[in-house]
């Protein structure tokens, strides 16, 4: 399985959805080629959110296949599904949206935690919230991967989770069936469509020499090469199908897995 693009995406939650932060990085690589950085229009400038998420919908409308790979998470632990009577992903996407709409301008994650976004709008019934020892299956195949509910502490993936679940649903509406989104579509990636997953970039980036890149180069740089390099050697489908039996794949379902971990 090969694609025209492999992406590496080394994400932020902080400020706002158009802030220019430097700690958001992209990285691409064609098939066989070394991976570079991809910058937004102007070269000096940094990437916002919002325009990350317009770039991949840009190449995905031209036709080009891509392999993303983004570093934070993509659902919530089945335990939140069940609190809040969600059934399915899509209905998931929907729900968090409501609670939180840091995909809007002028919105910081902290808003929504604060209550201070609904001093100008009104706010949903009830509440969507977790706990920071609340962990998802893939989570707990790991070693150091944290609760997307643990905000506050180095090495957090909650901010950006909290952050980046809307632009998710963003490229879902707009790409319609053009993007798979793994392994909420299912576990094995049709021929002929780009196809989306979470990645932790601590599993890769010691792979490989760092040079002069920051350490958000850094990951996403190794995020992209390990992708085009599993799908070279033809080990990507093993992390397509990782070793999970029949209730761990329908947990997954919901709450998402971790390409890499298996």
């Amino acid at each position: 399985m090969t694609y025209d693009l492999y992406v590496g995406i080394d994400y932020s939650g902080a400020e706002t959805m158009e802030s220019k932060l430097k700690a958001l990085q992209v990285y691409a690589v064609e098939p066989g080629a070394e991976p570079r950085p991809v910058r937004p229009t102007e070269p000096a400038r940094n990437w916002s959110r919002q325009e990350i998420a317009h770039w991949l919908l840009a190449r995905i409308q031209s036709g080009t296949h891509l392999l993303i790979g983004i570093d934070h998470g993509f659902s919530f632990p089945q335990s939140y599904f069940e609190r809040y009577r969600l059934n399915s992903w899509p209905a998931f996407l929907e729900d968090f949206c409501r609670y939180w709409p840091t995909a809007e301008p002028h919105t910081y994650v902290d808003f929504v935690r604060d209550g201070i976004v609904w001093d100008r709008r009104t706010k949903p019934p009830g509440e969507r919230t977790g706990q920071p020892n609340e962990l998802r299956l893939c989570e707990c195949w790991t070693s150091s991967a944290k609760s997307v509910f643990q905000f506050d502490v180095q090495g957090s993936v909650a901010k950006s989770t909290h952050a980046g679940i809307p632009w998710l649903r963003f490229l879902r509406e707009q790409c319609g069936d053009r993007l798979f989104f793994w392994p909420f579509d299912g576990w094995q990636p049709p021929e002929g469509k780009s196809v989306i997953a979470e990645v932790y970039p601590s599993i890769f980036r010691h792979r490989y020499p760092r040079g002069q890149r920051i350490a958000d180069e850094q990951d996403a740089f190794a995020v992209a090469r390990w992708l085009e390099e599993t799908s070279r050697n033809g080990s990507l489908e093993r992390y397509f199908n990782p070793p999970l039996i029949l209730p761990e794949r329908h947990t997954a379902a919901l709450e998402g897995w971790i390409l890499g971990i298996s």
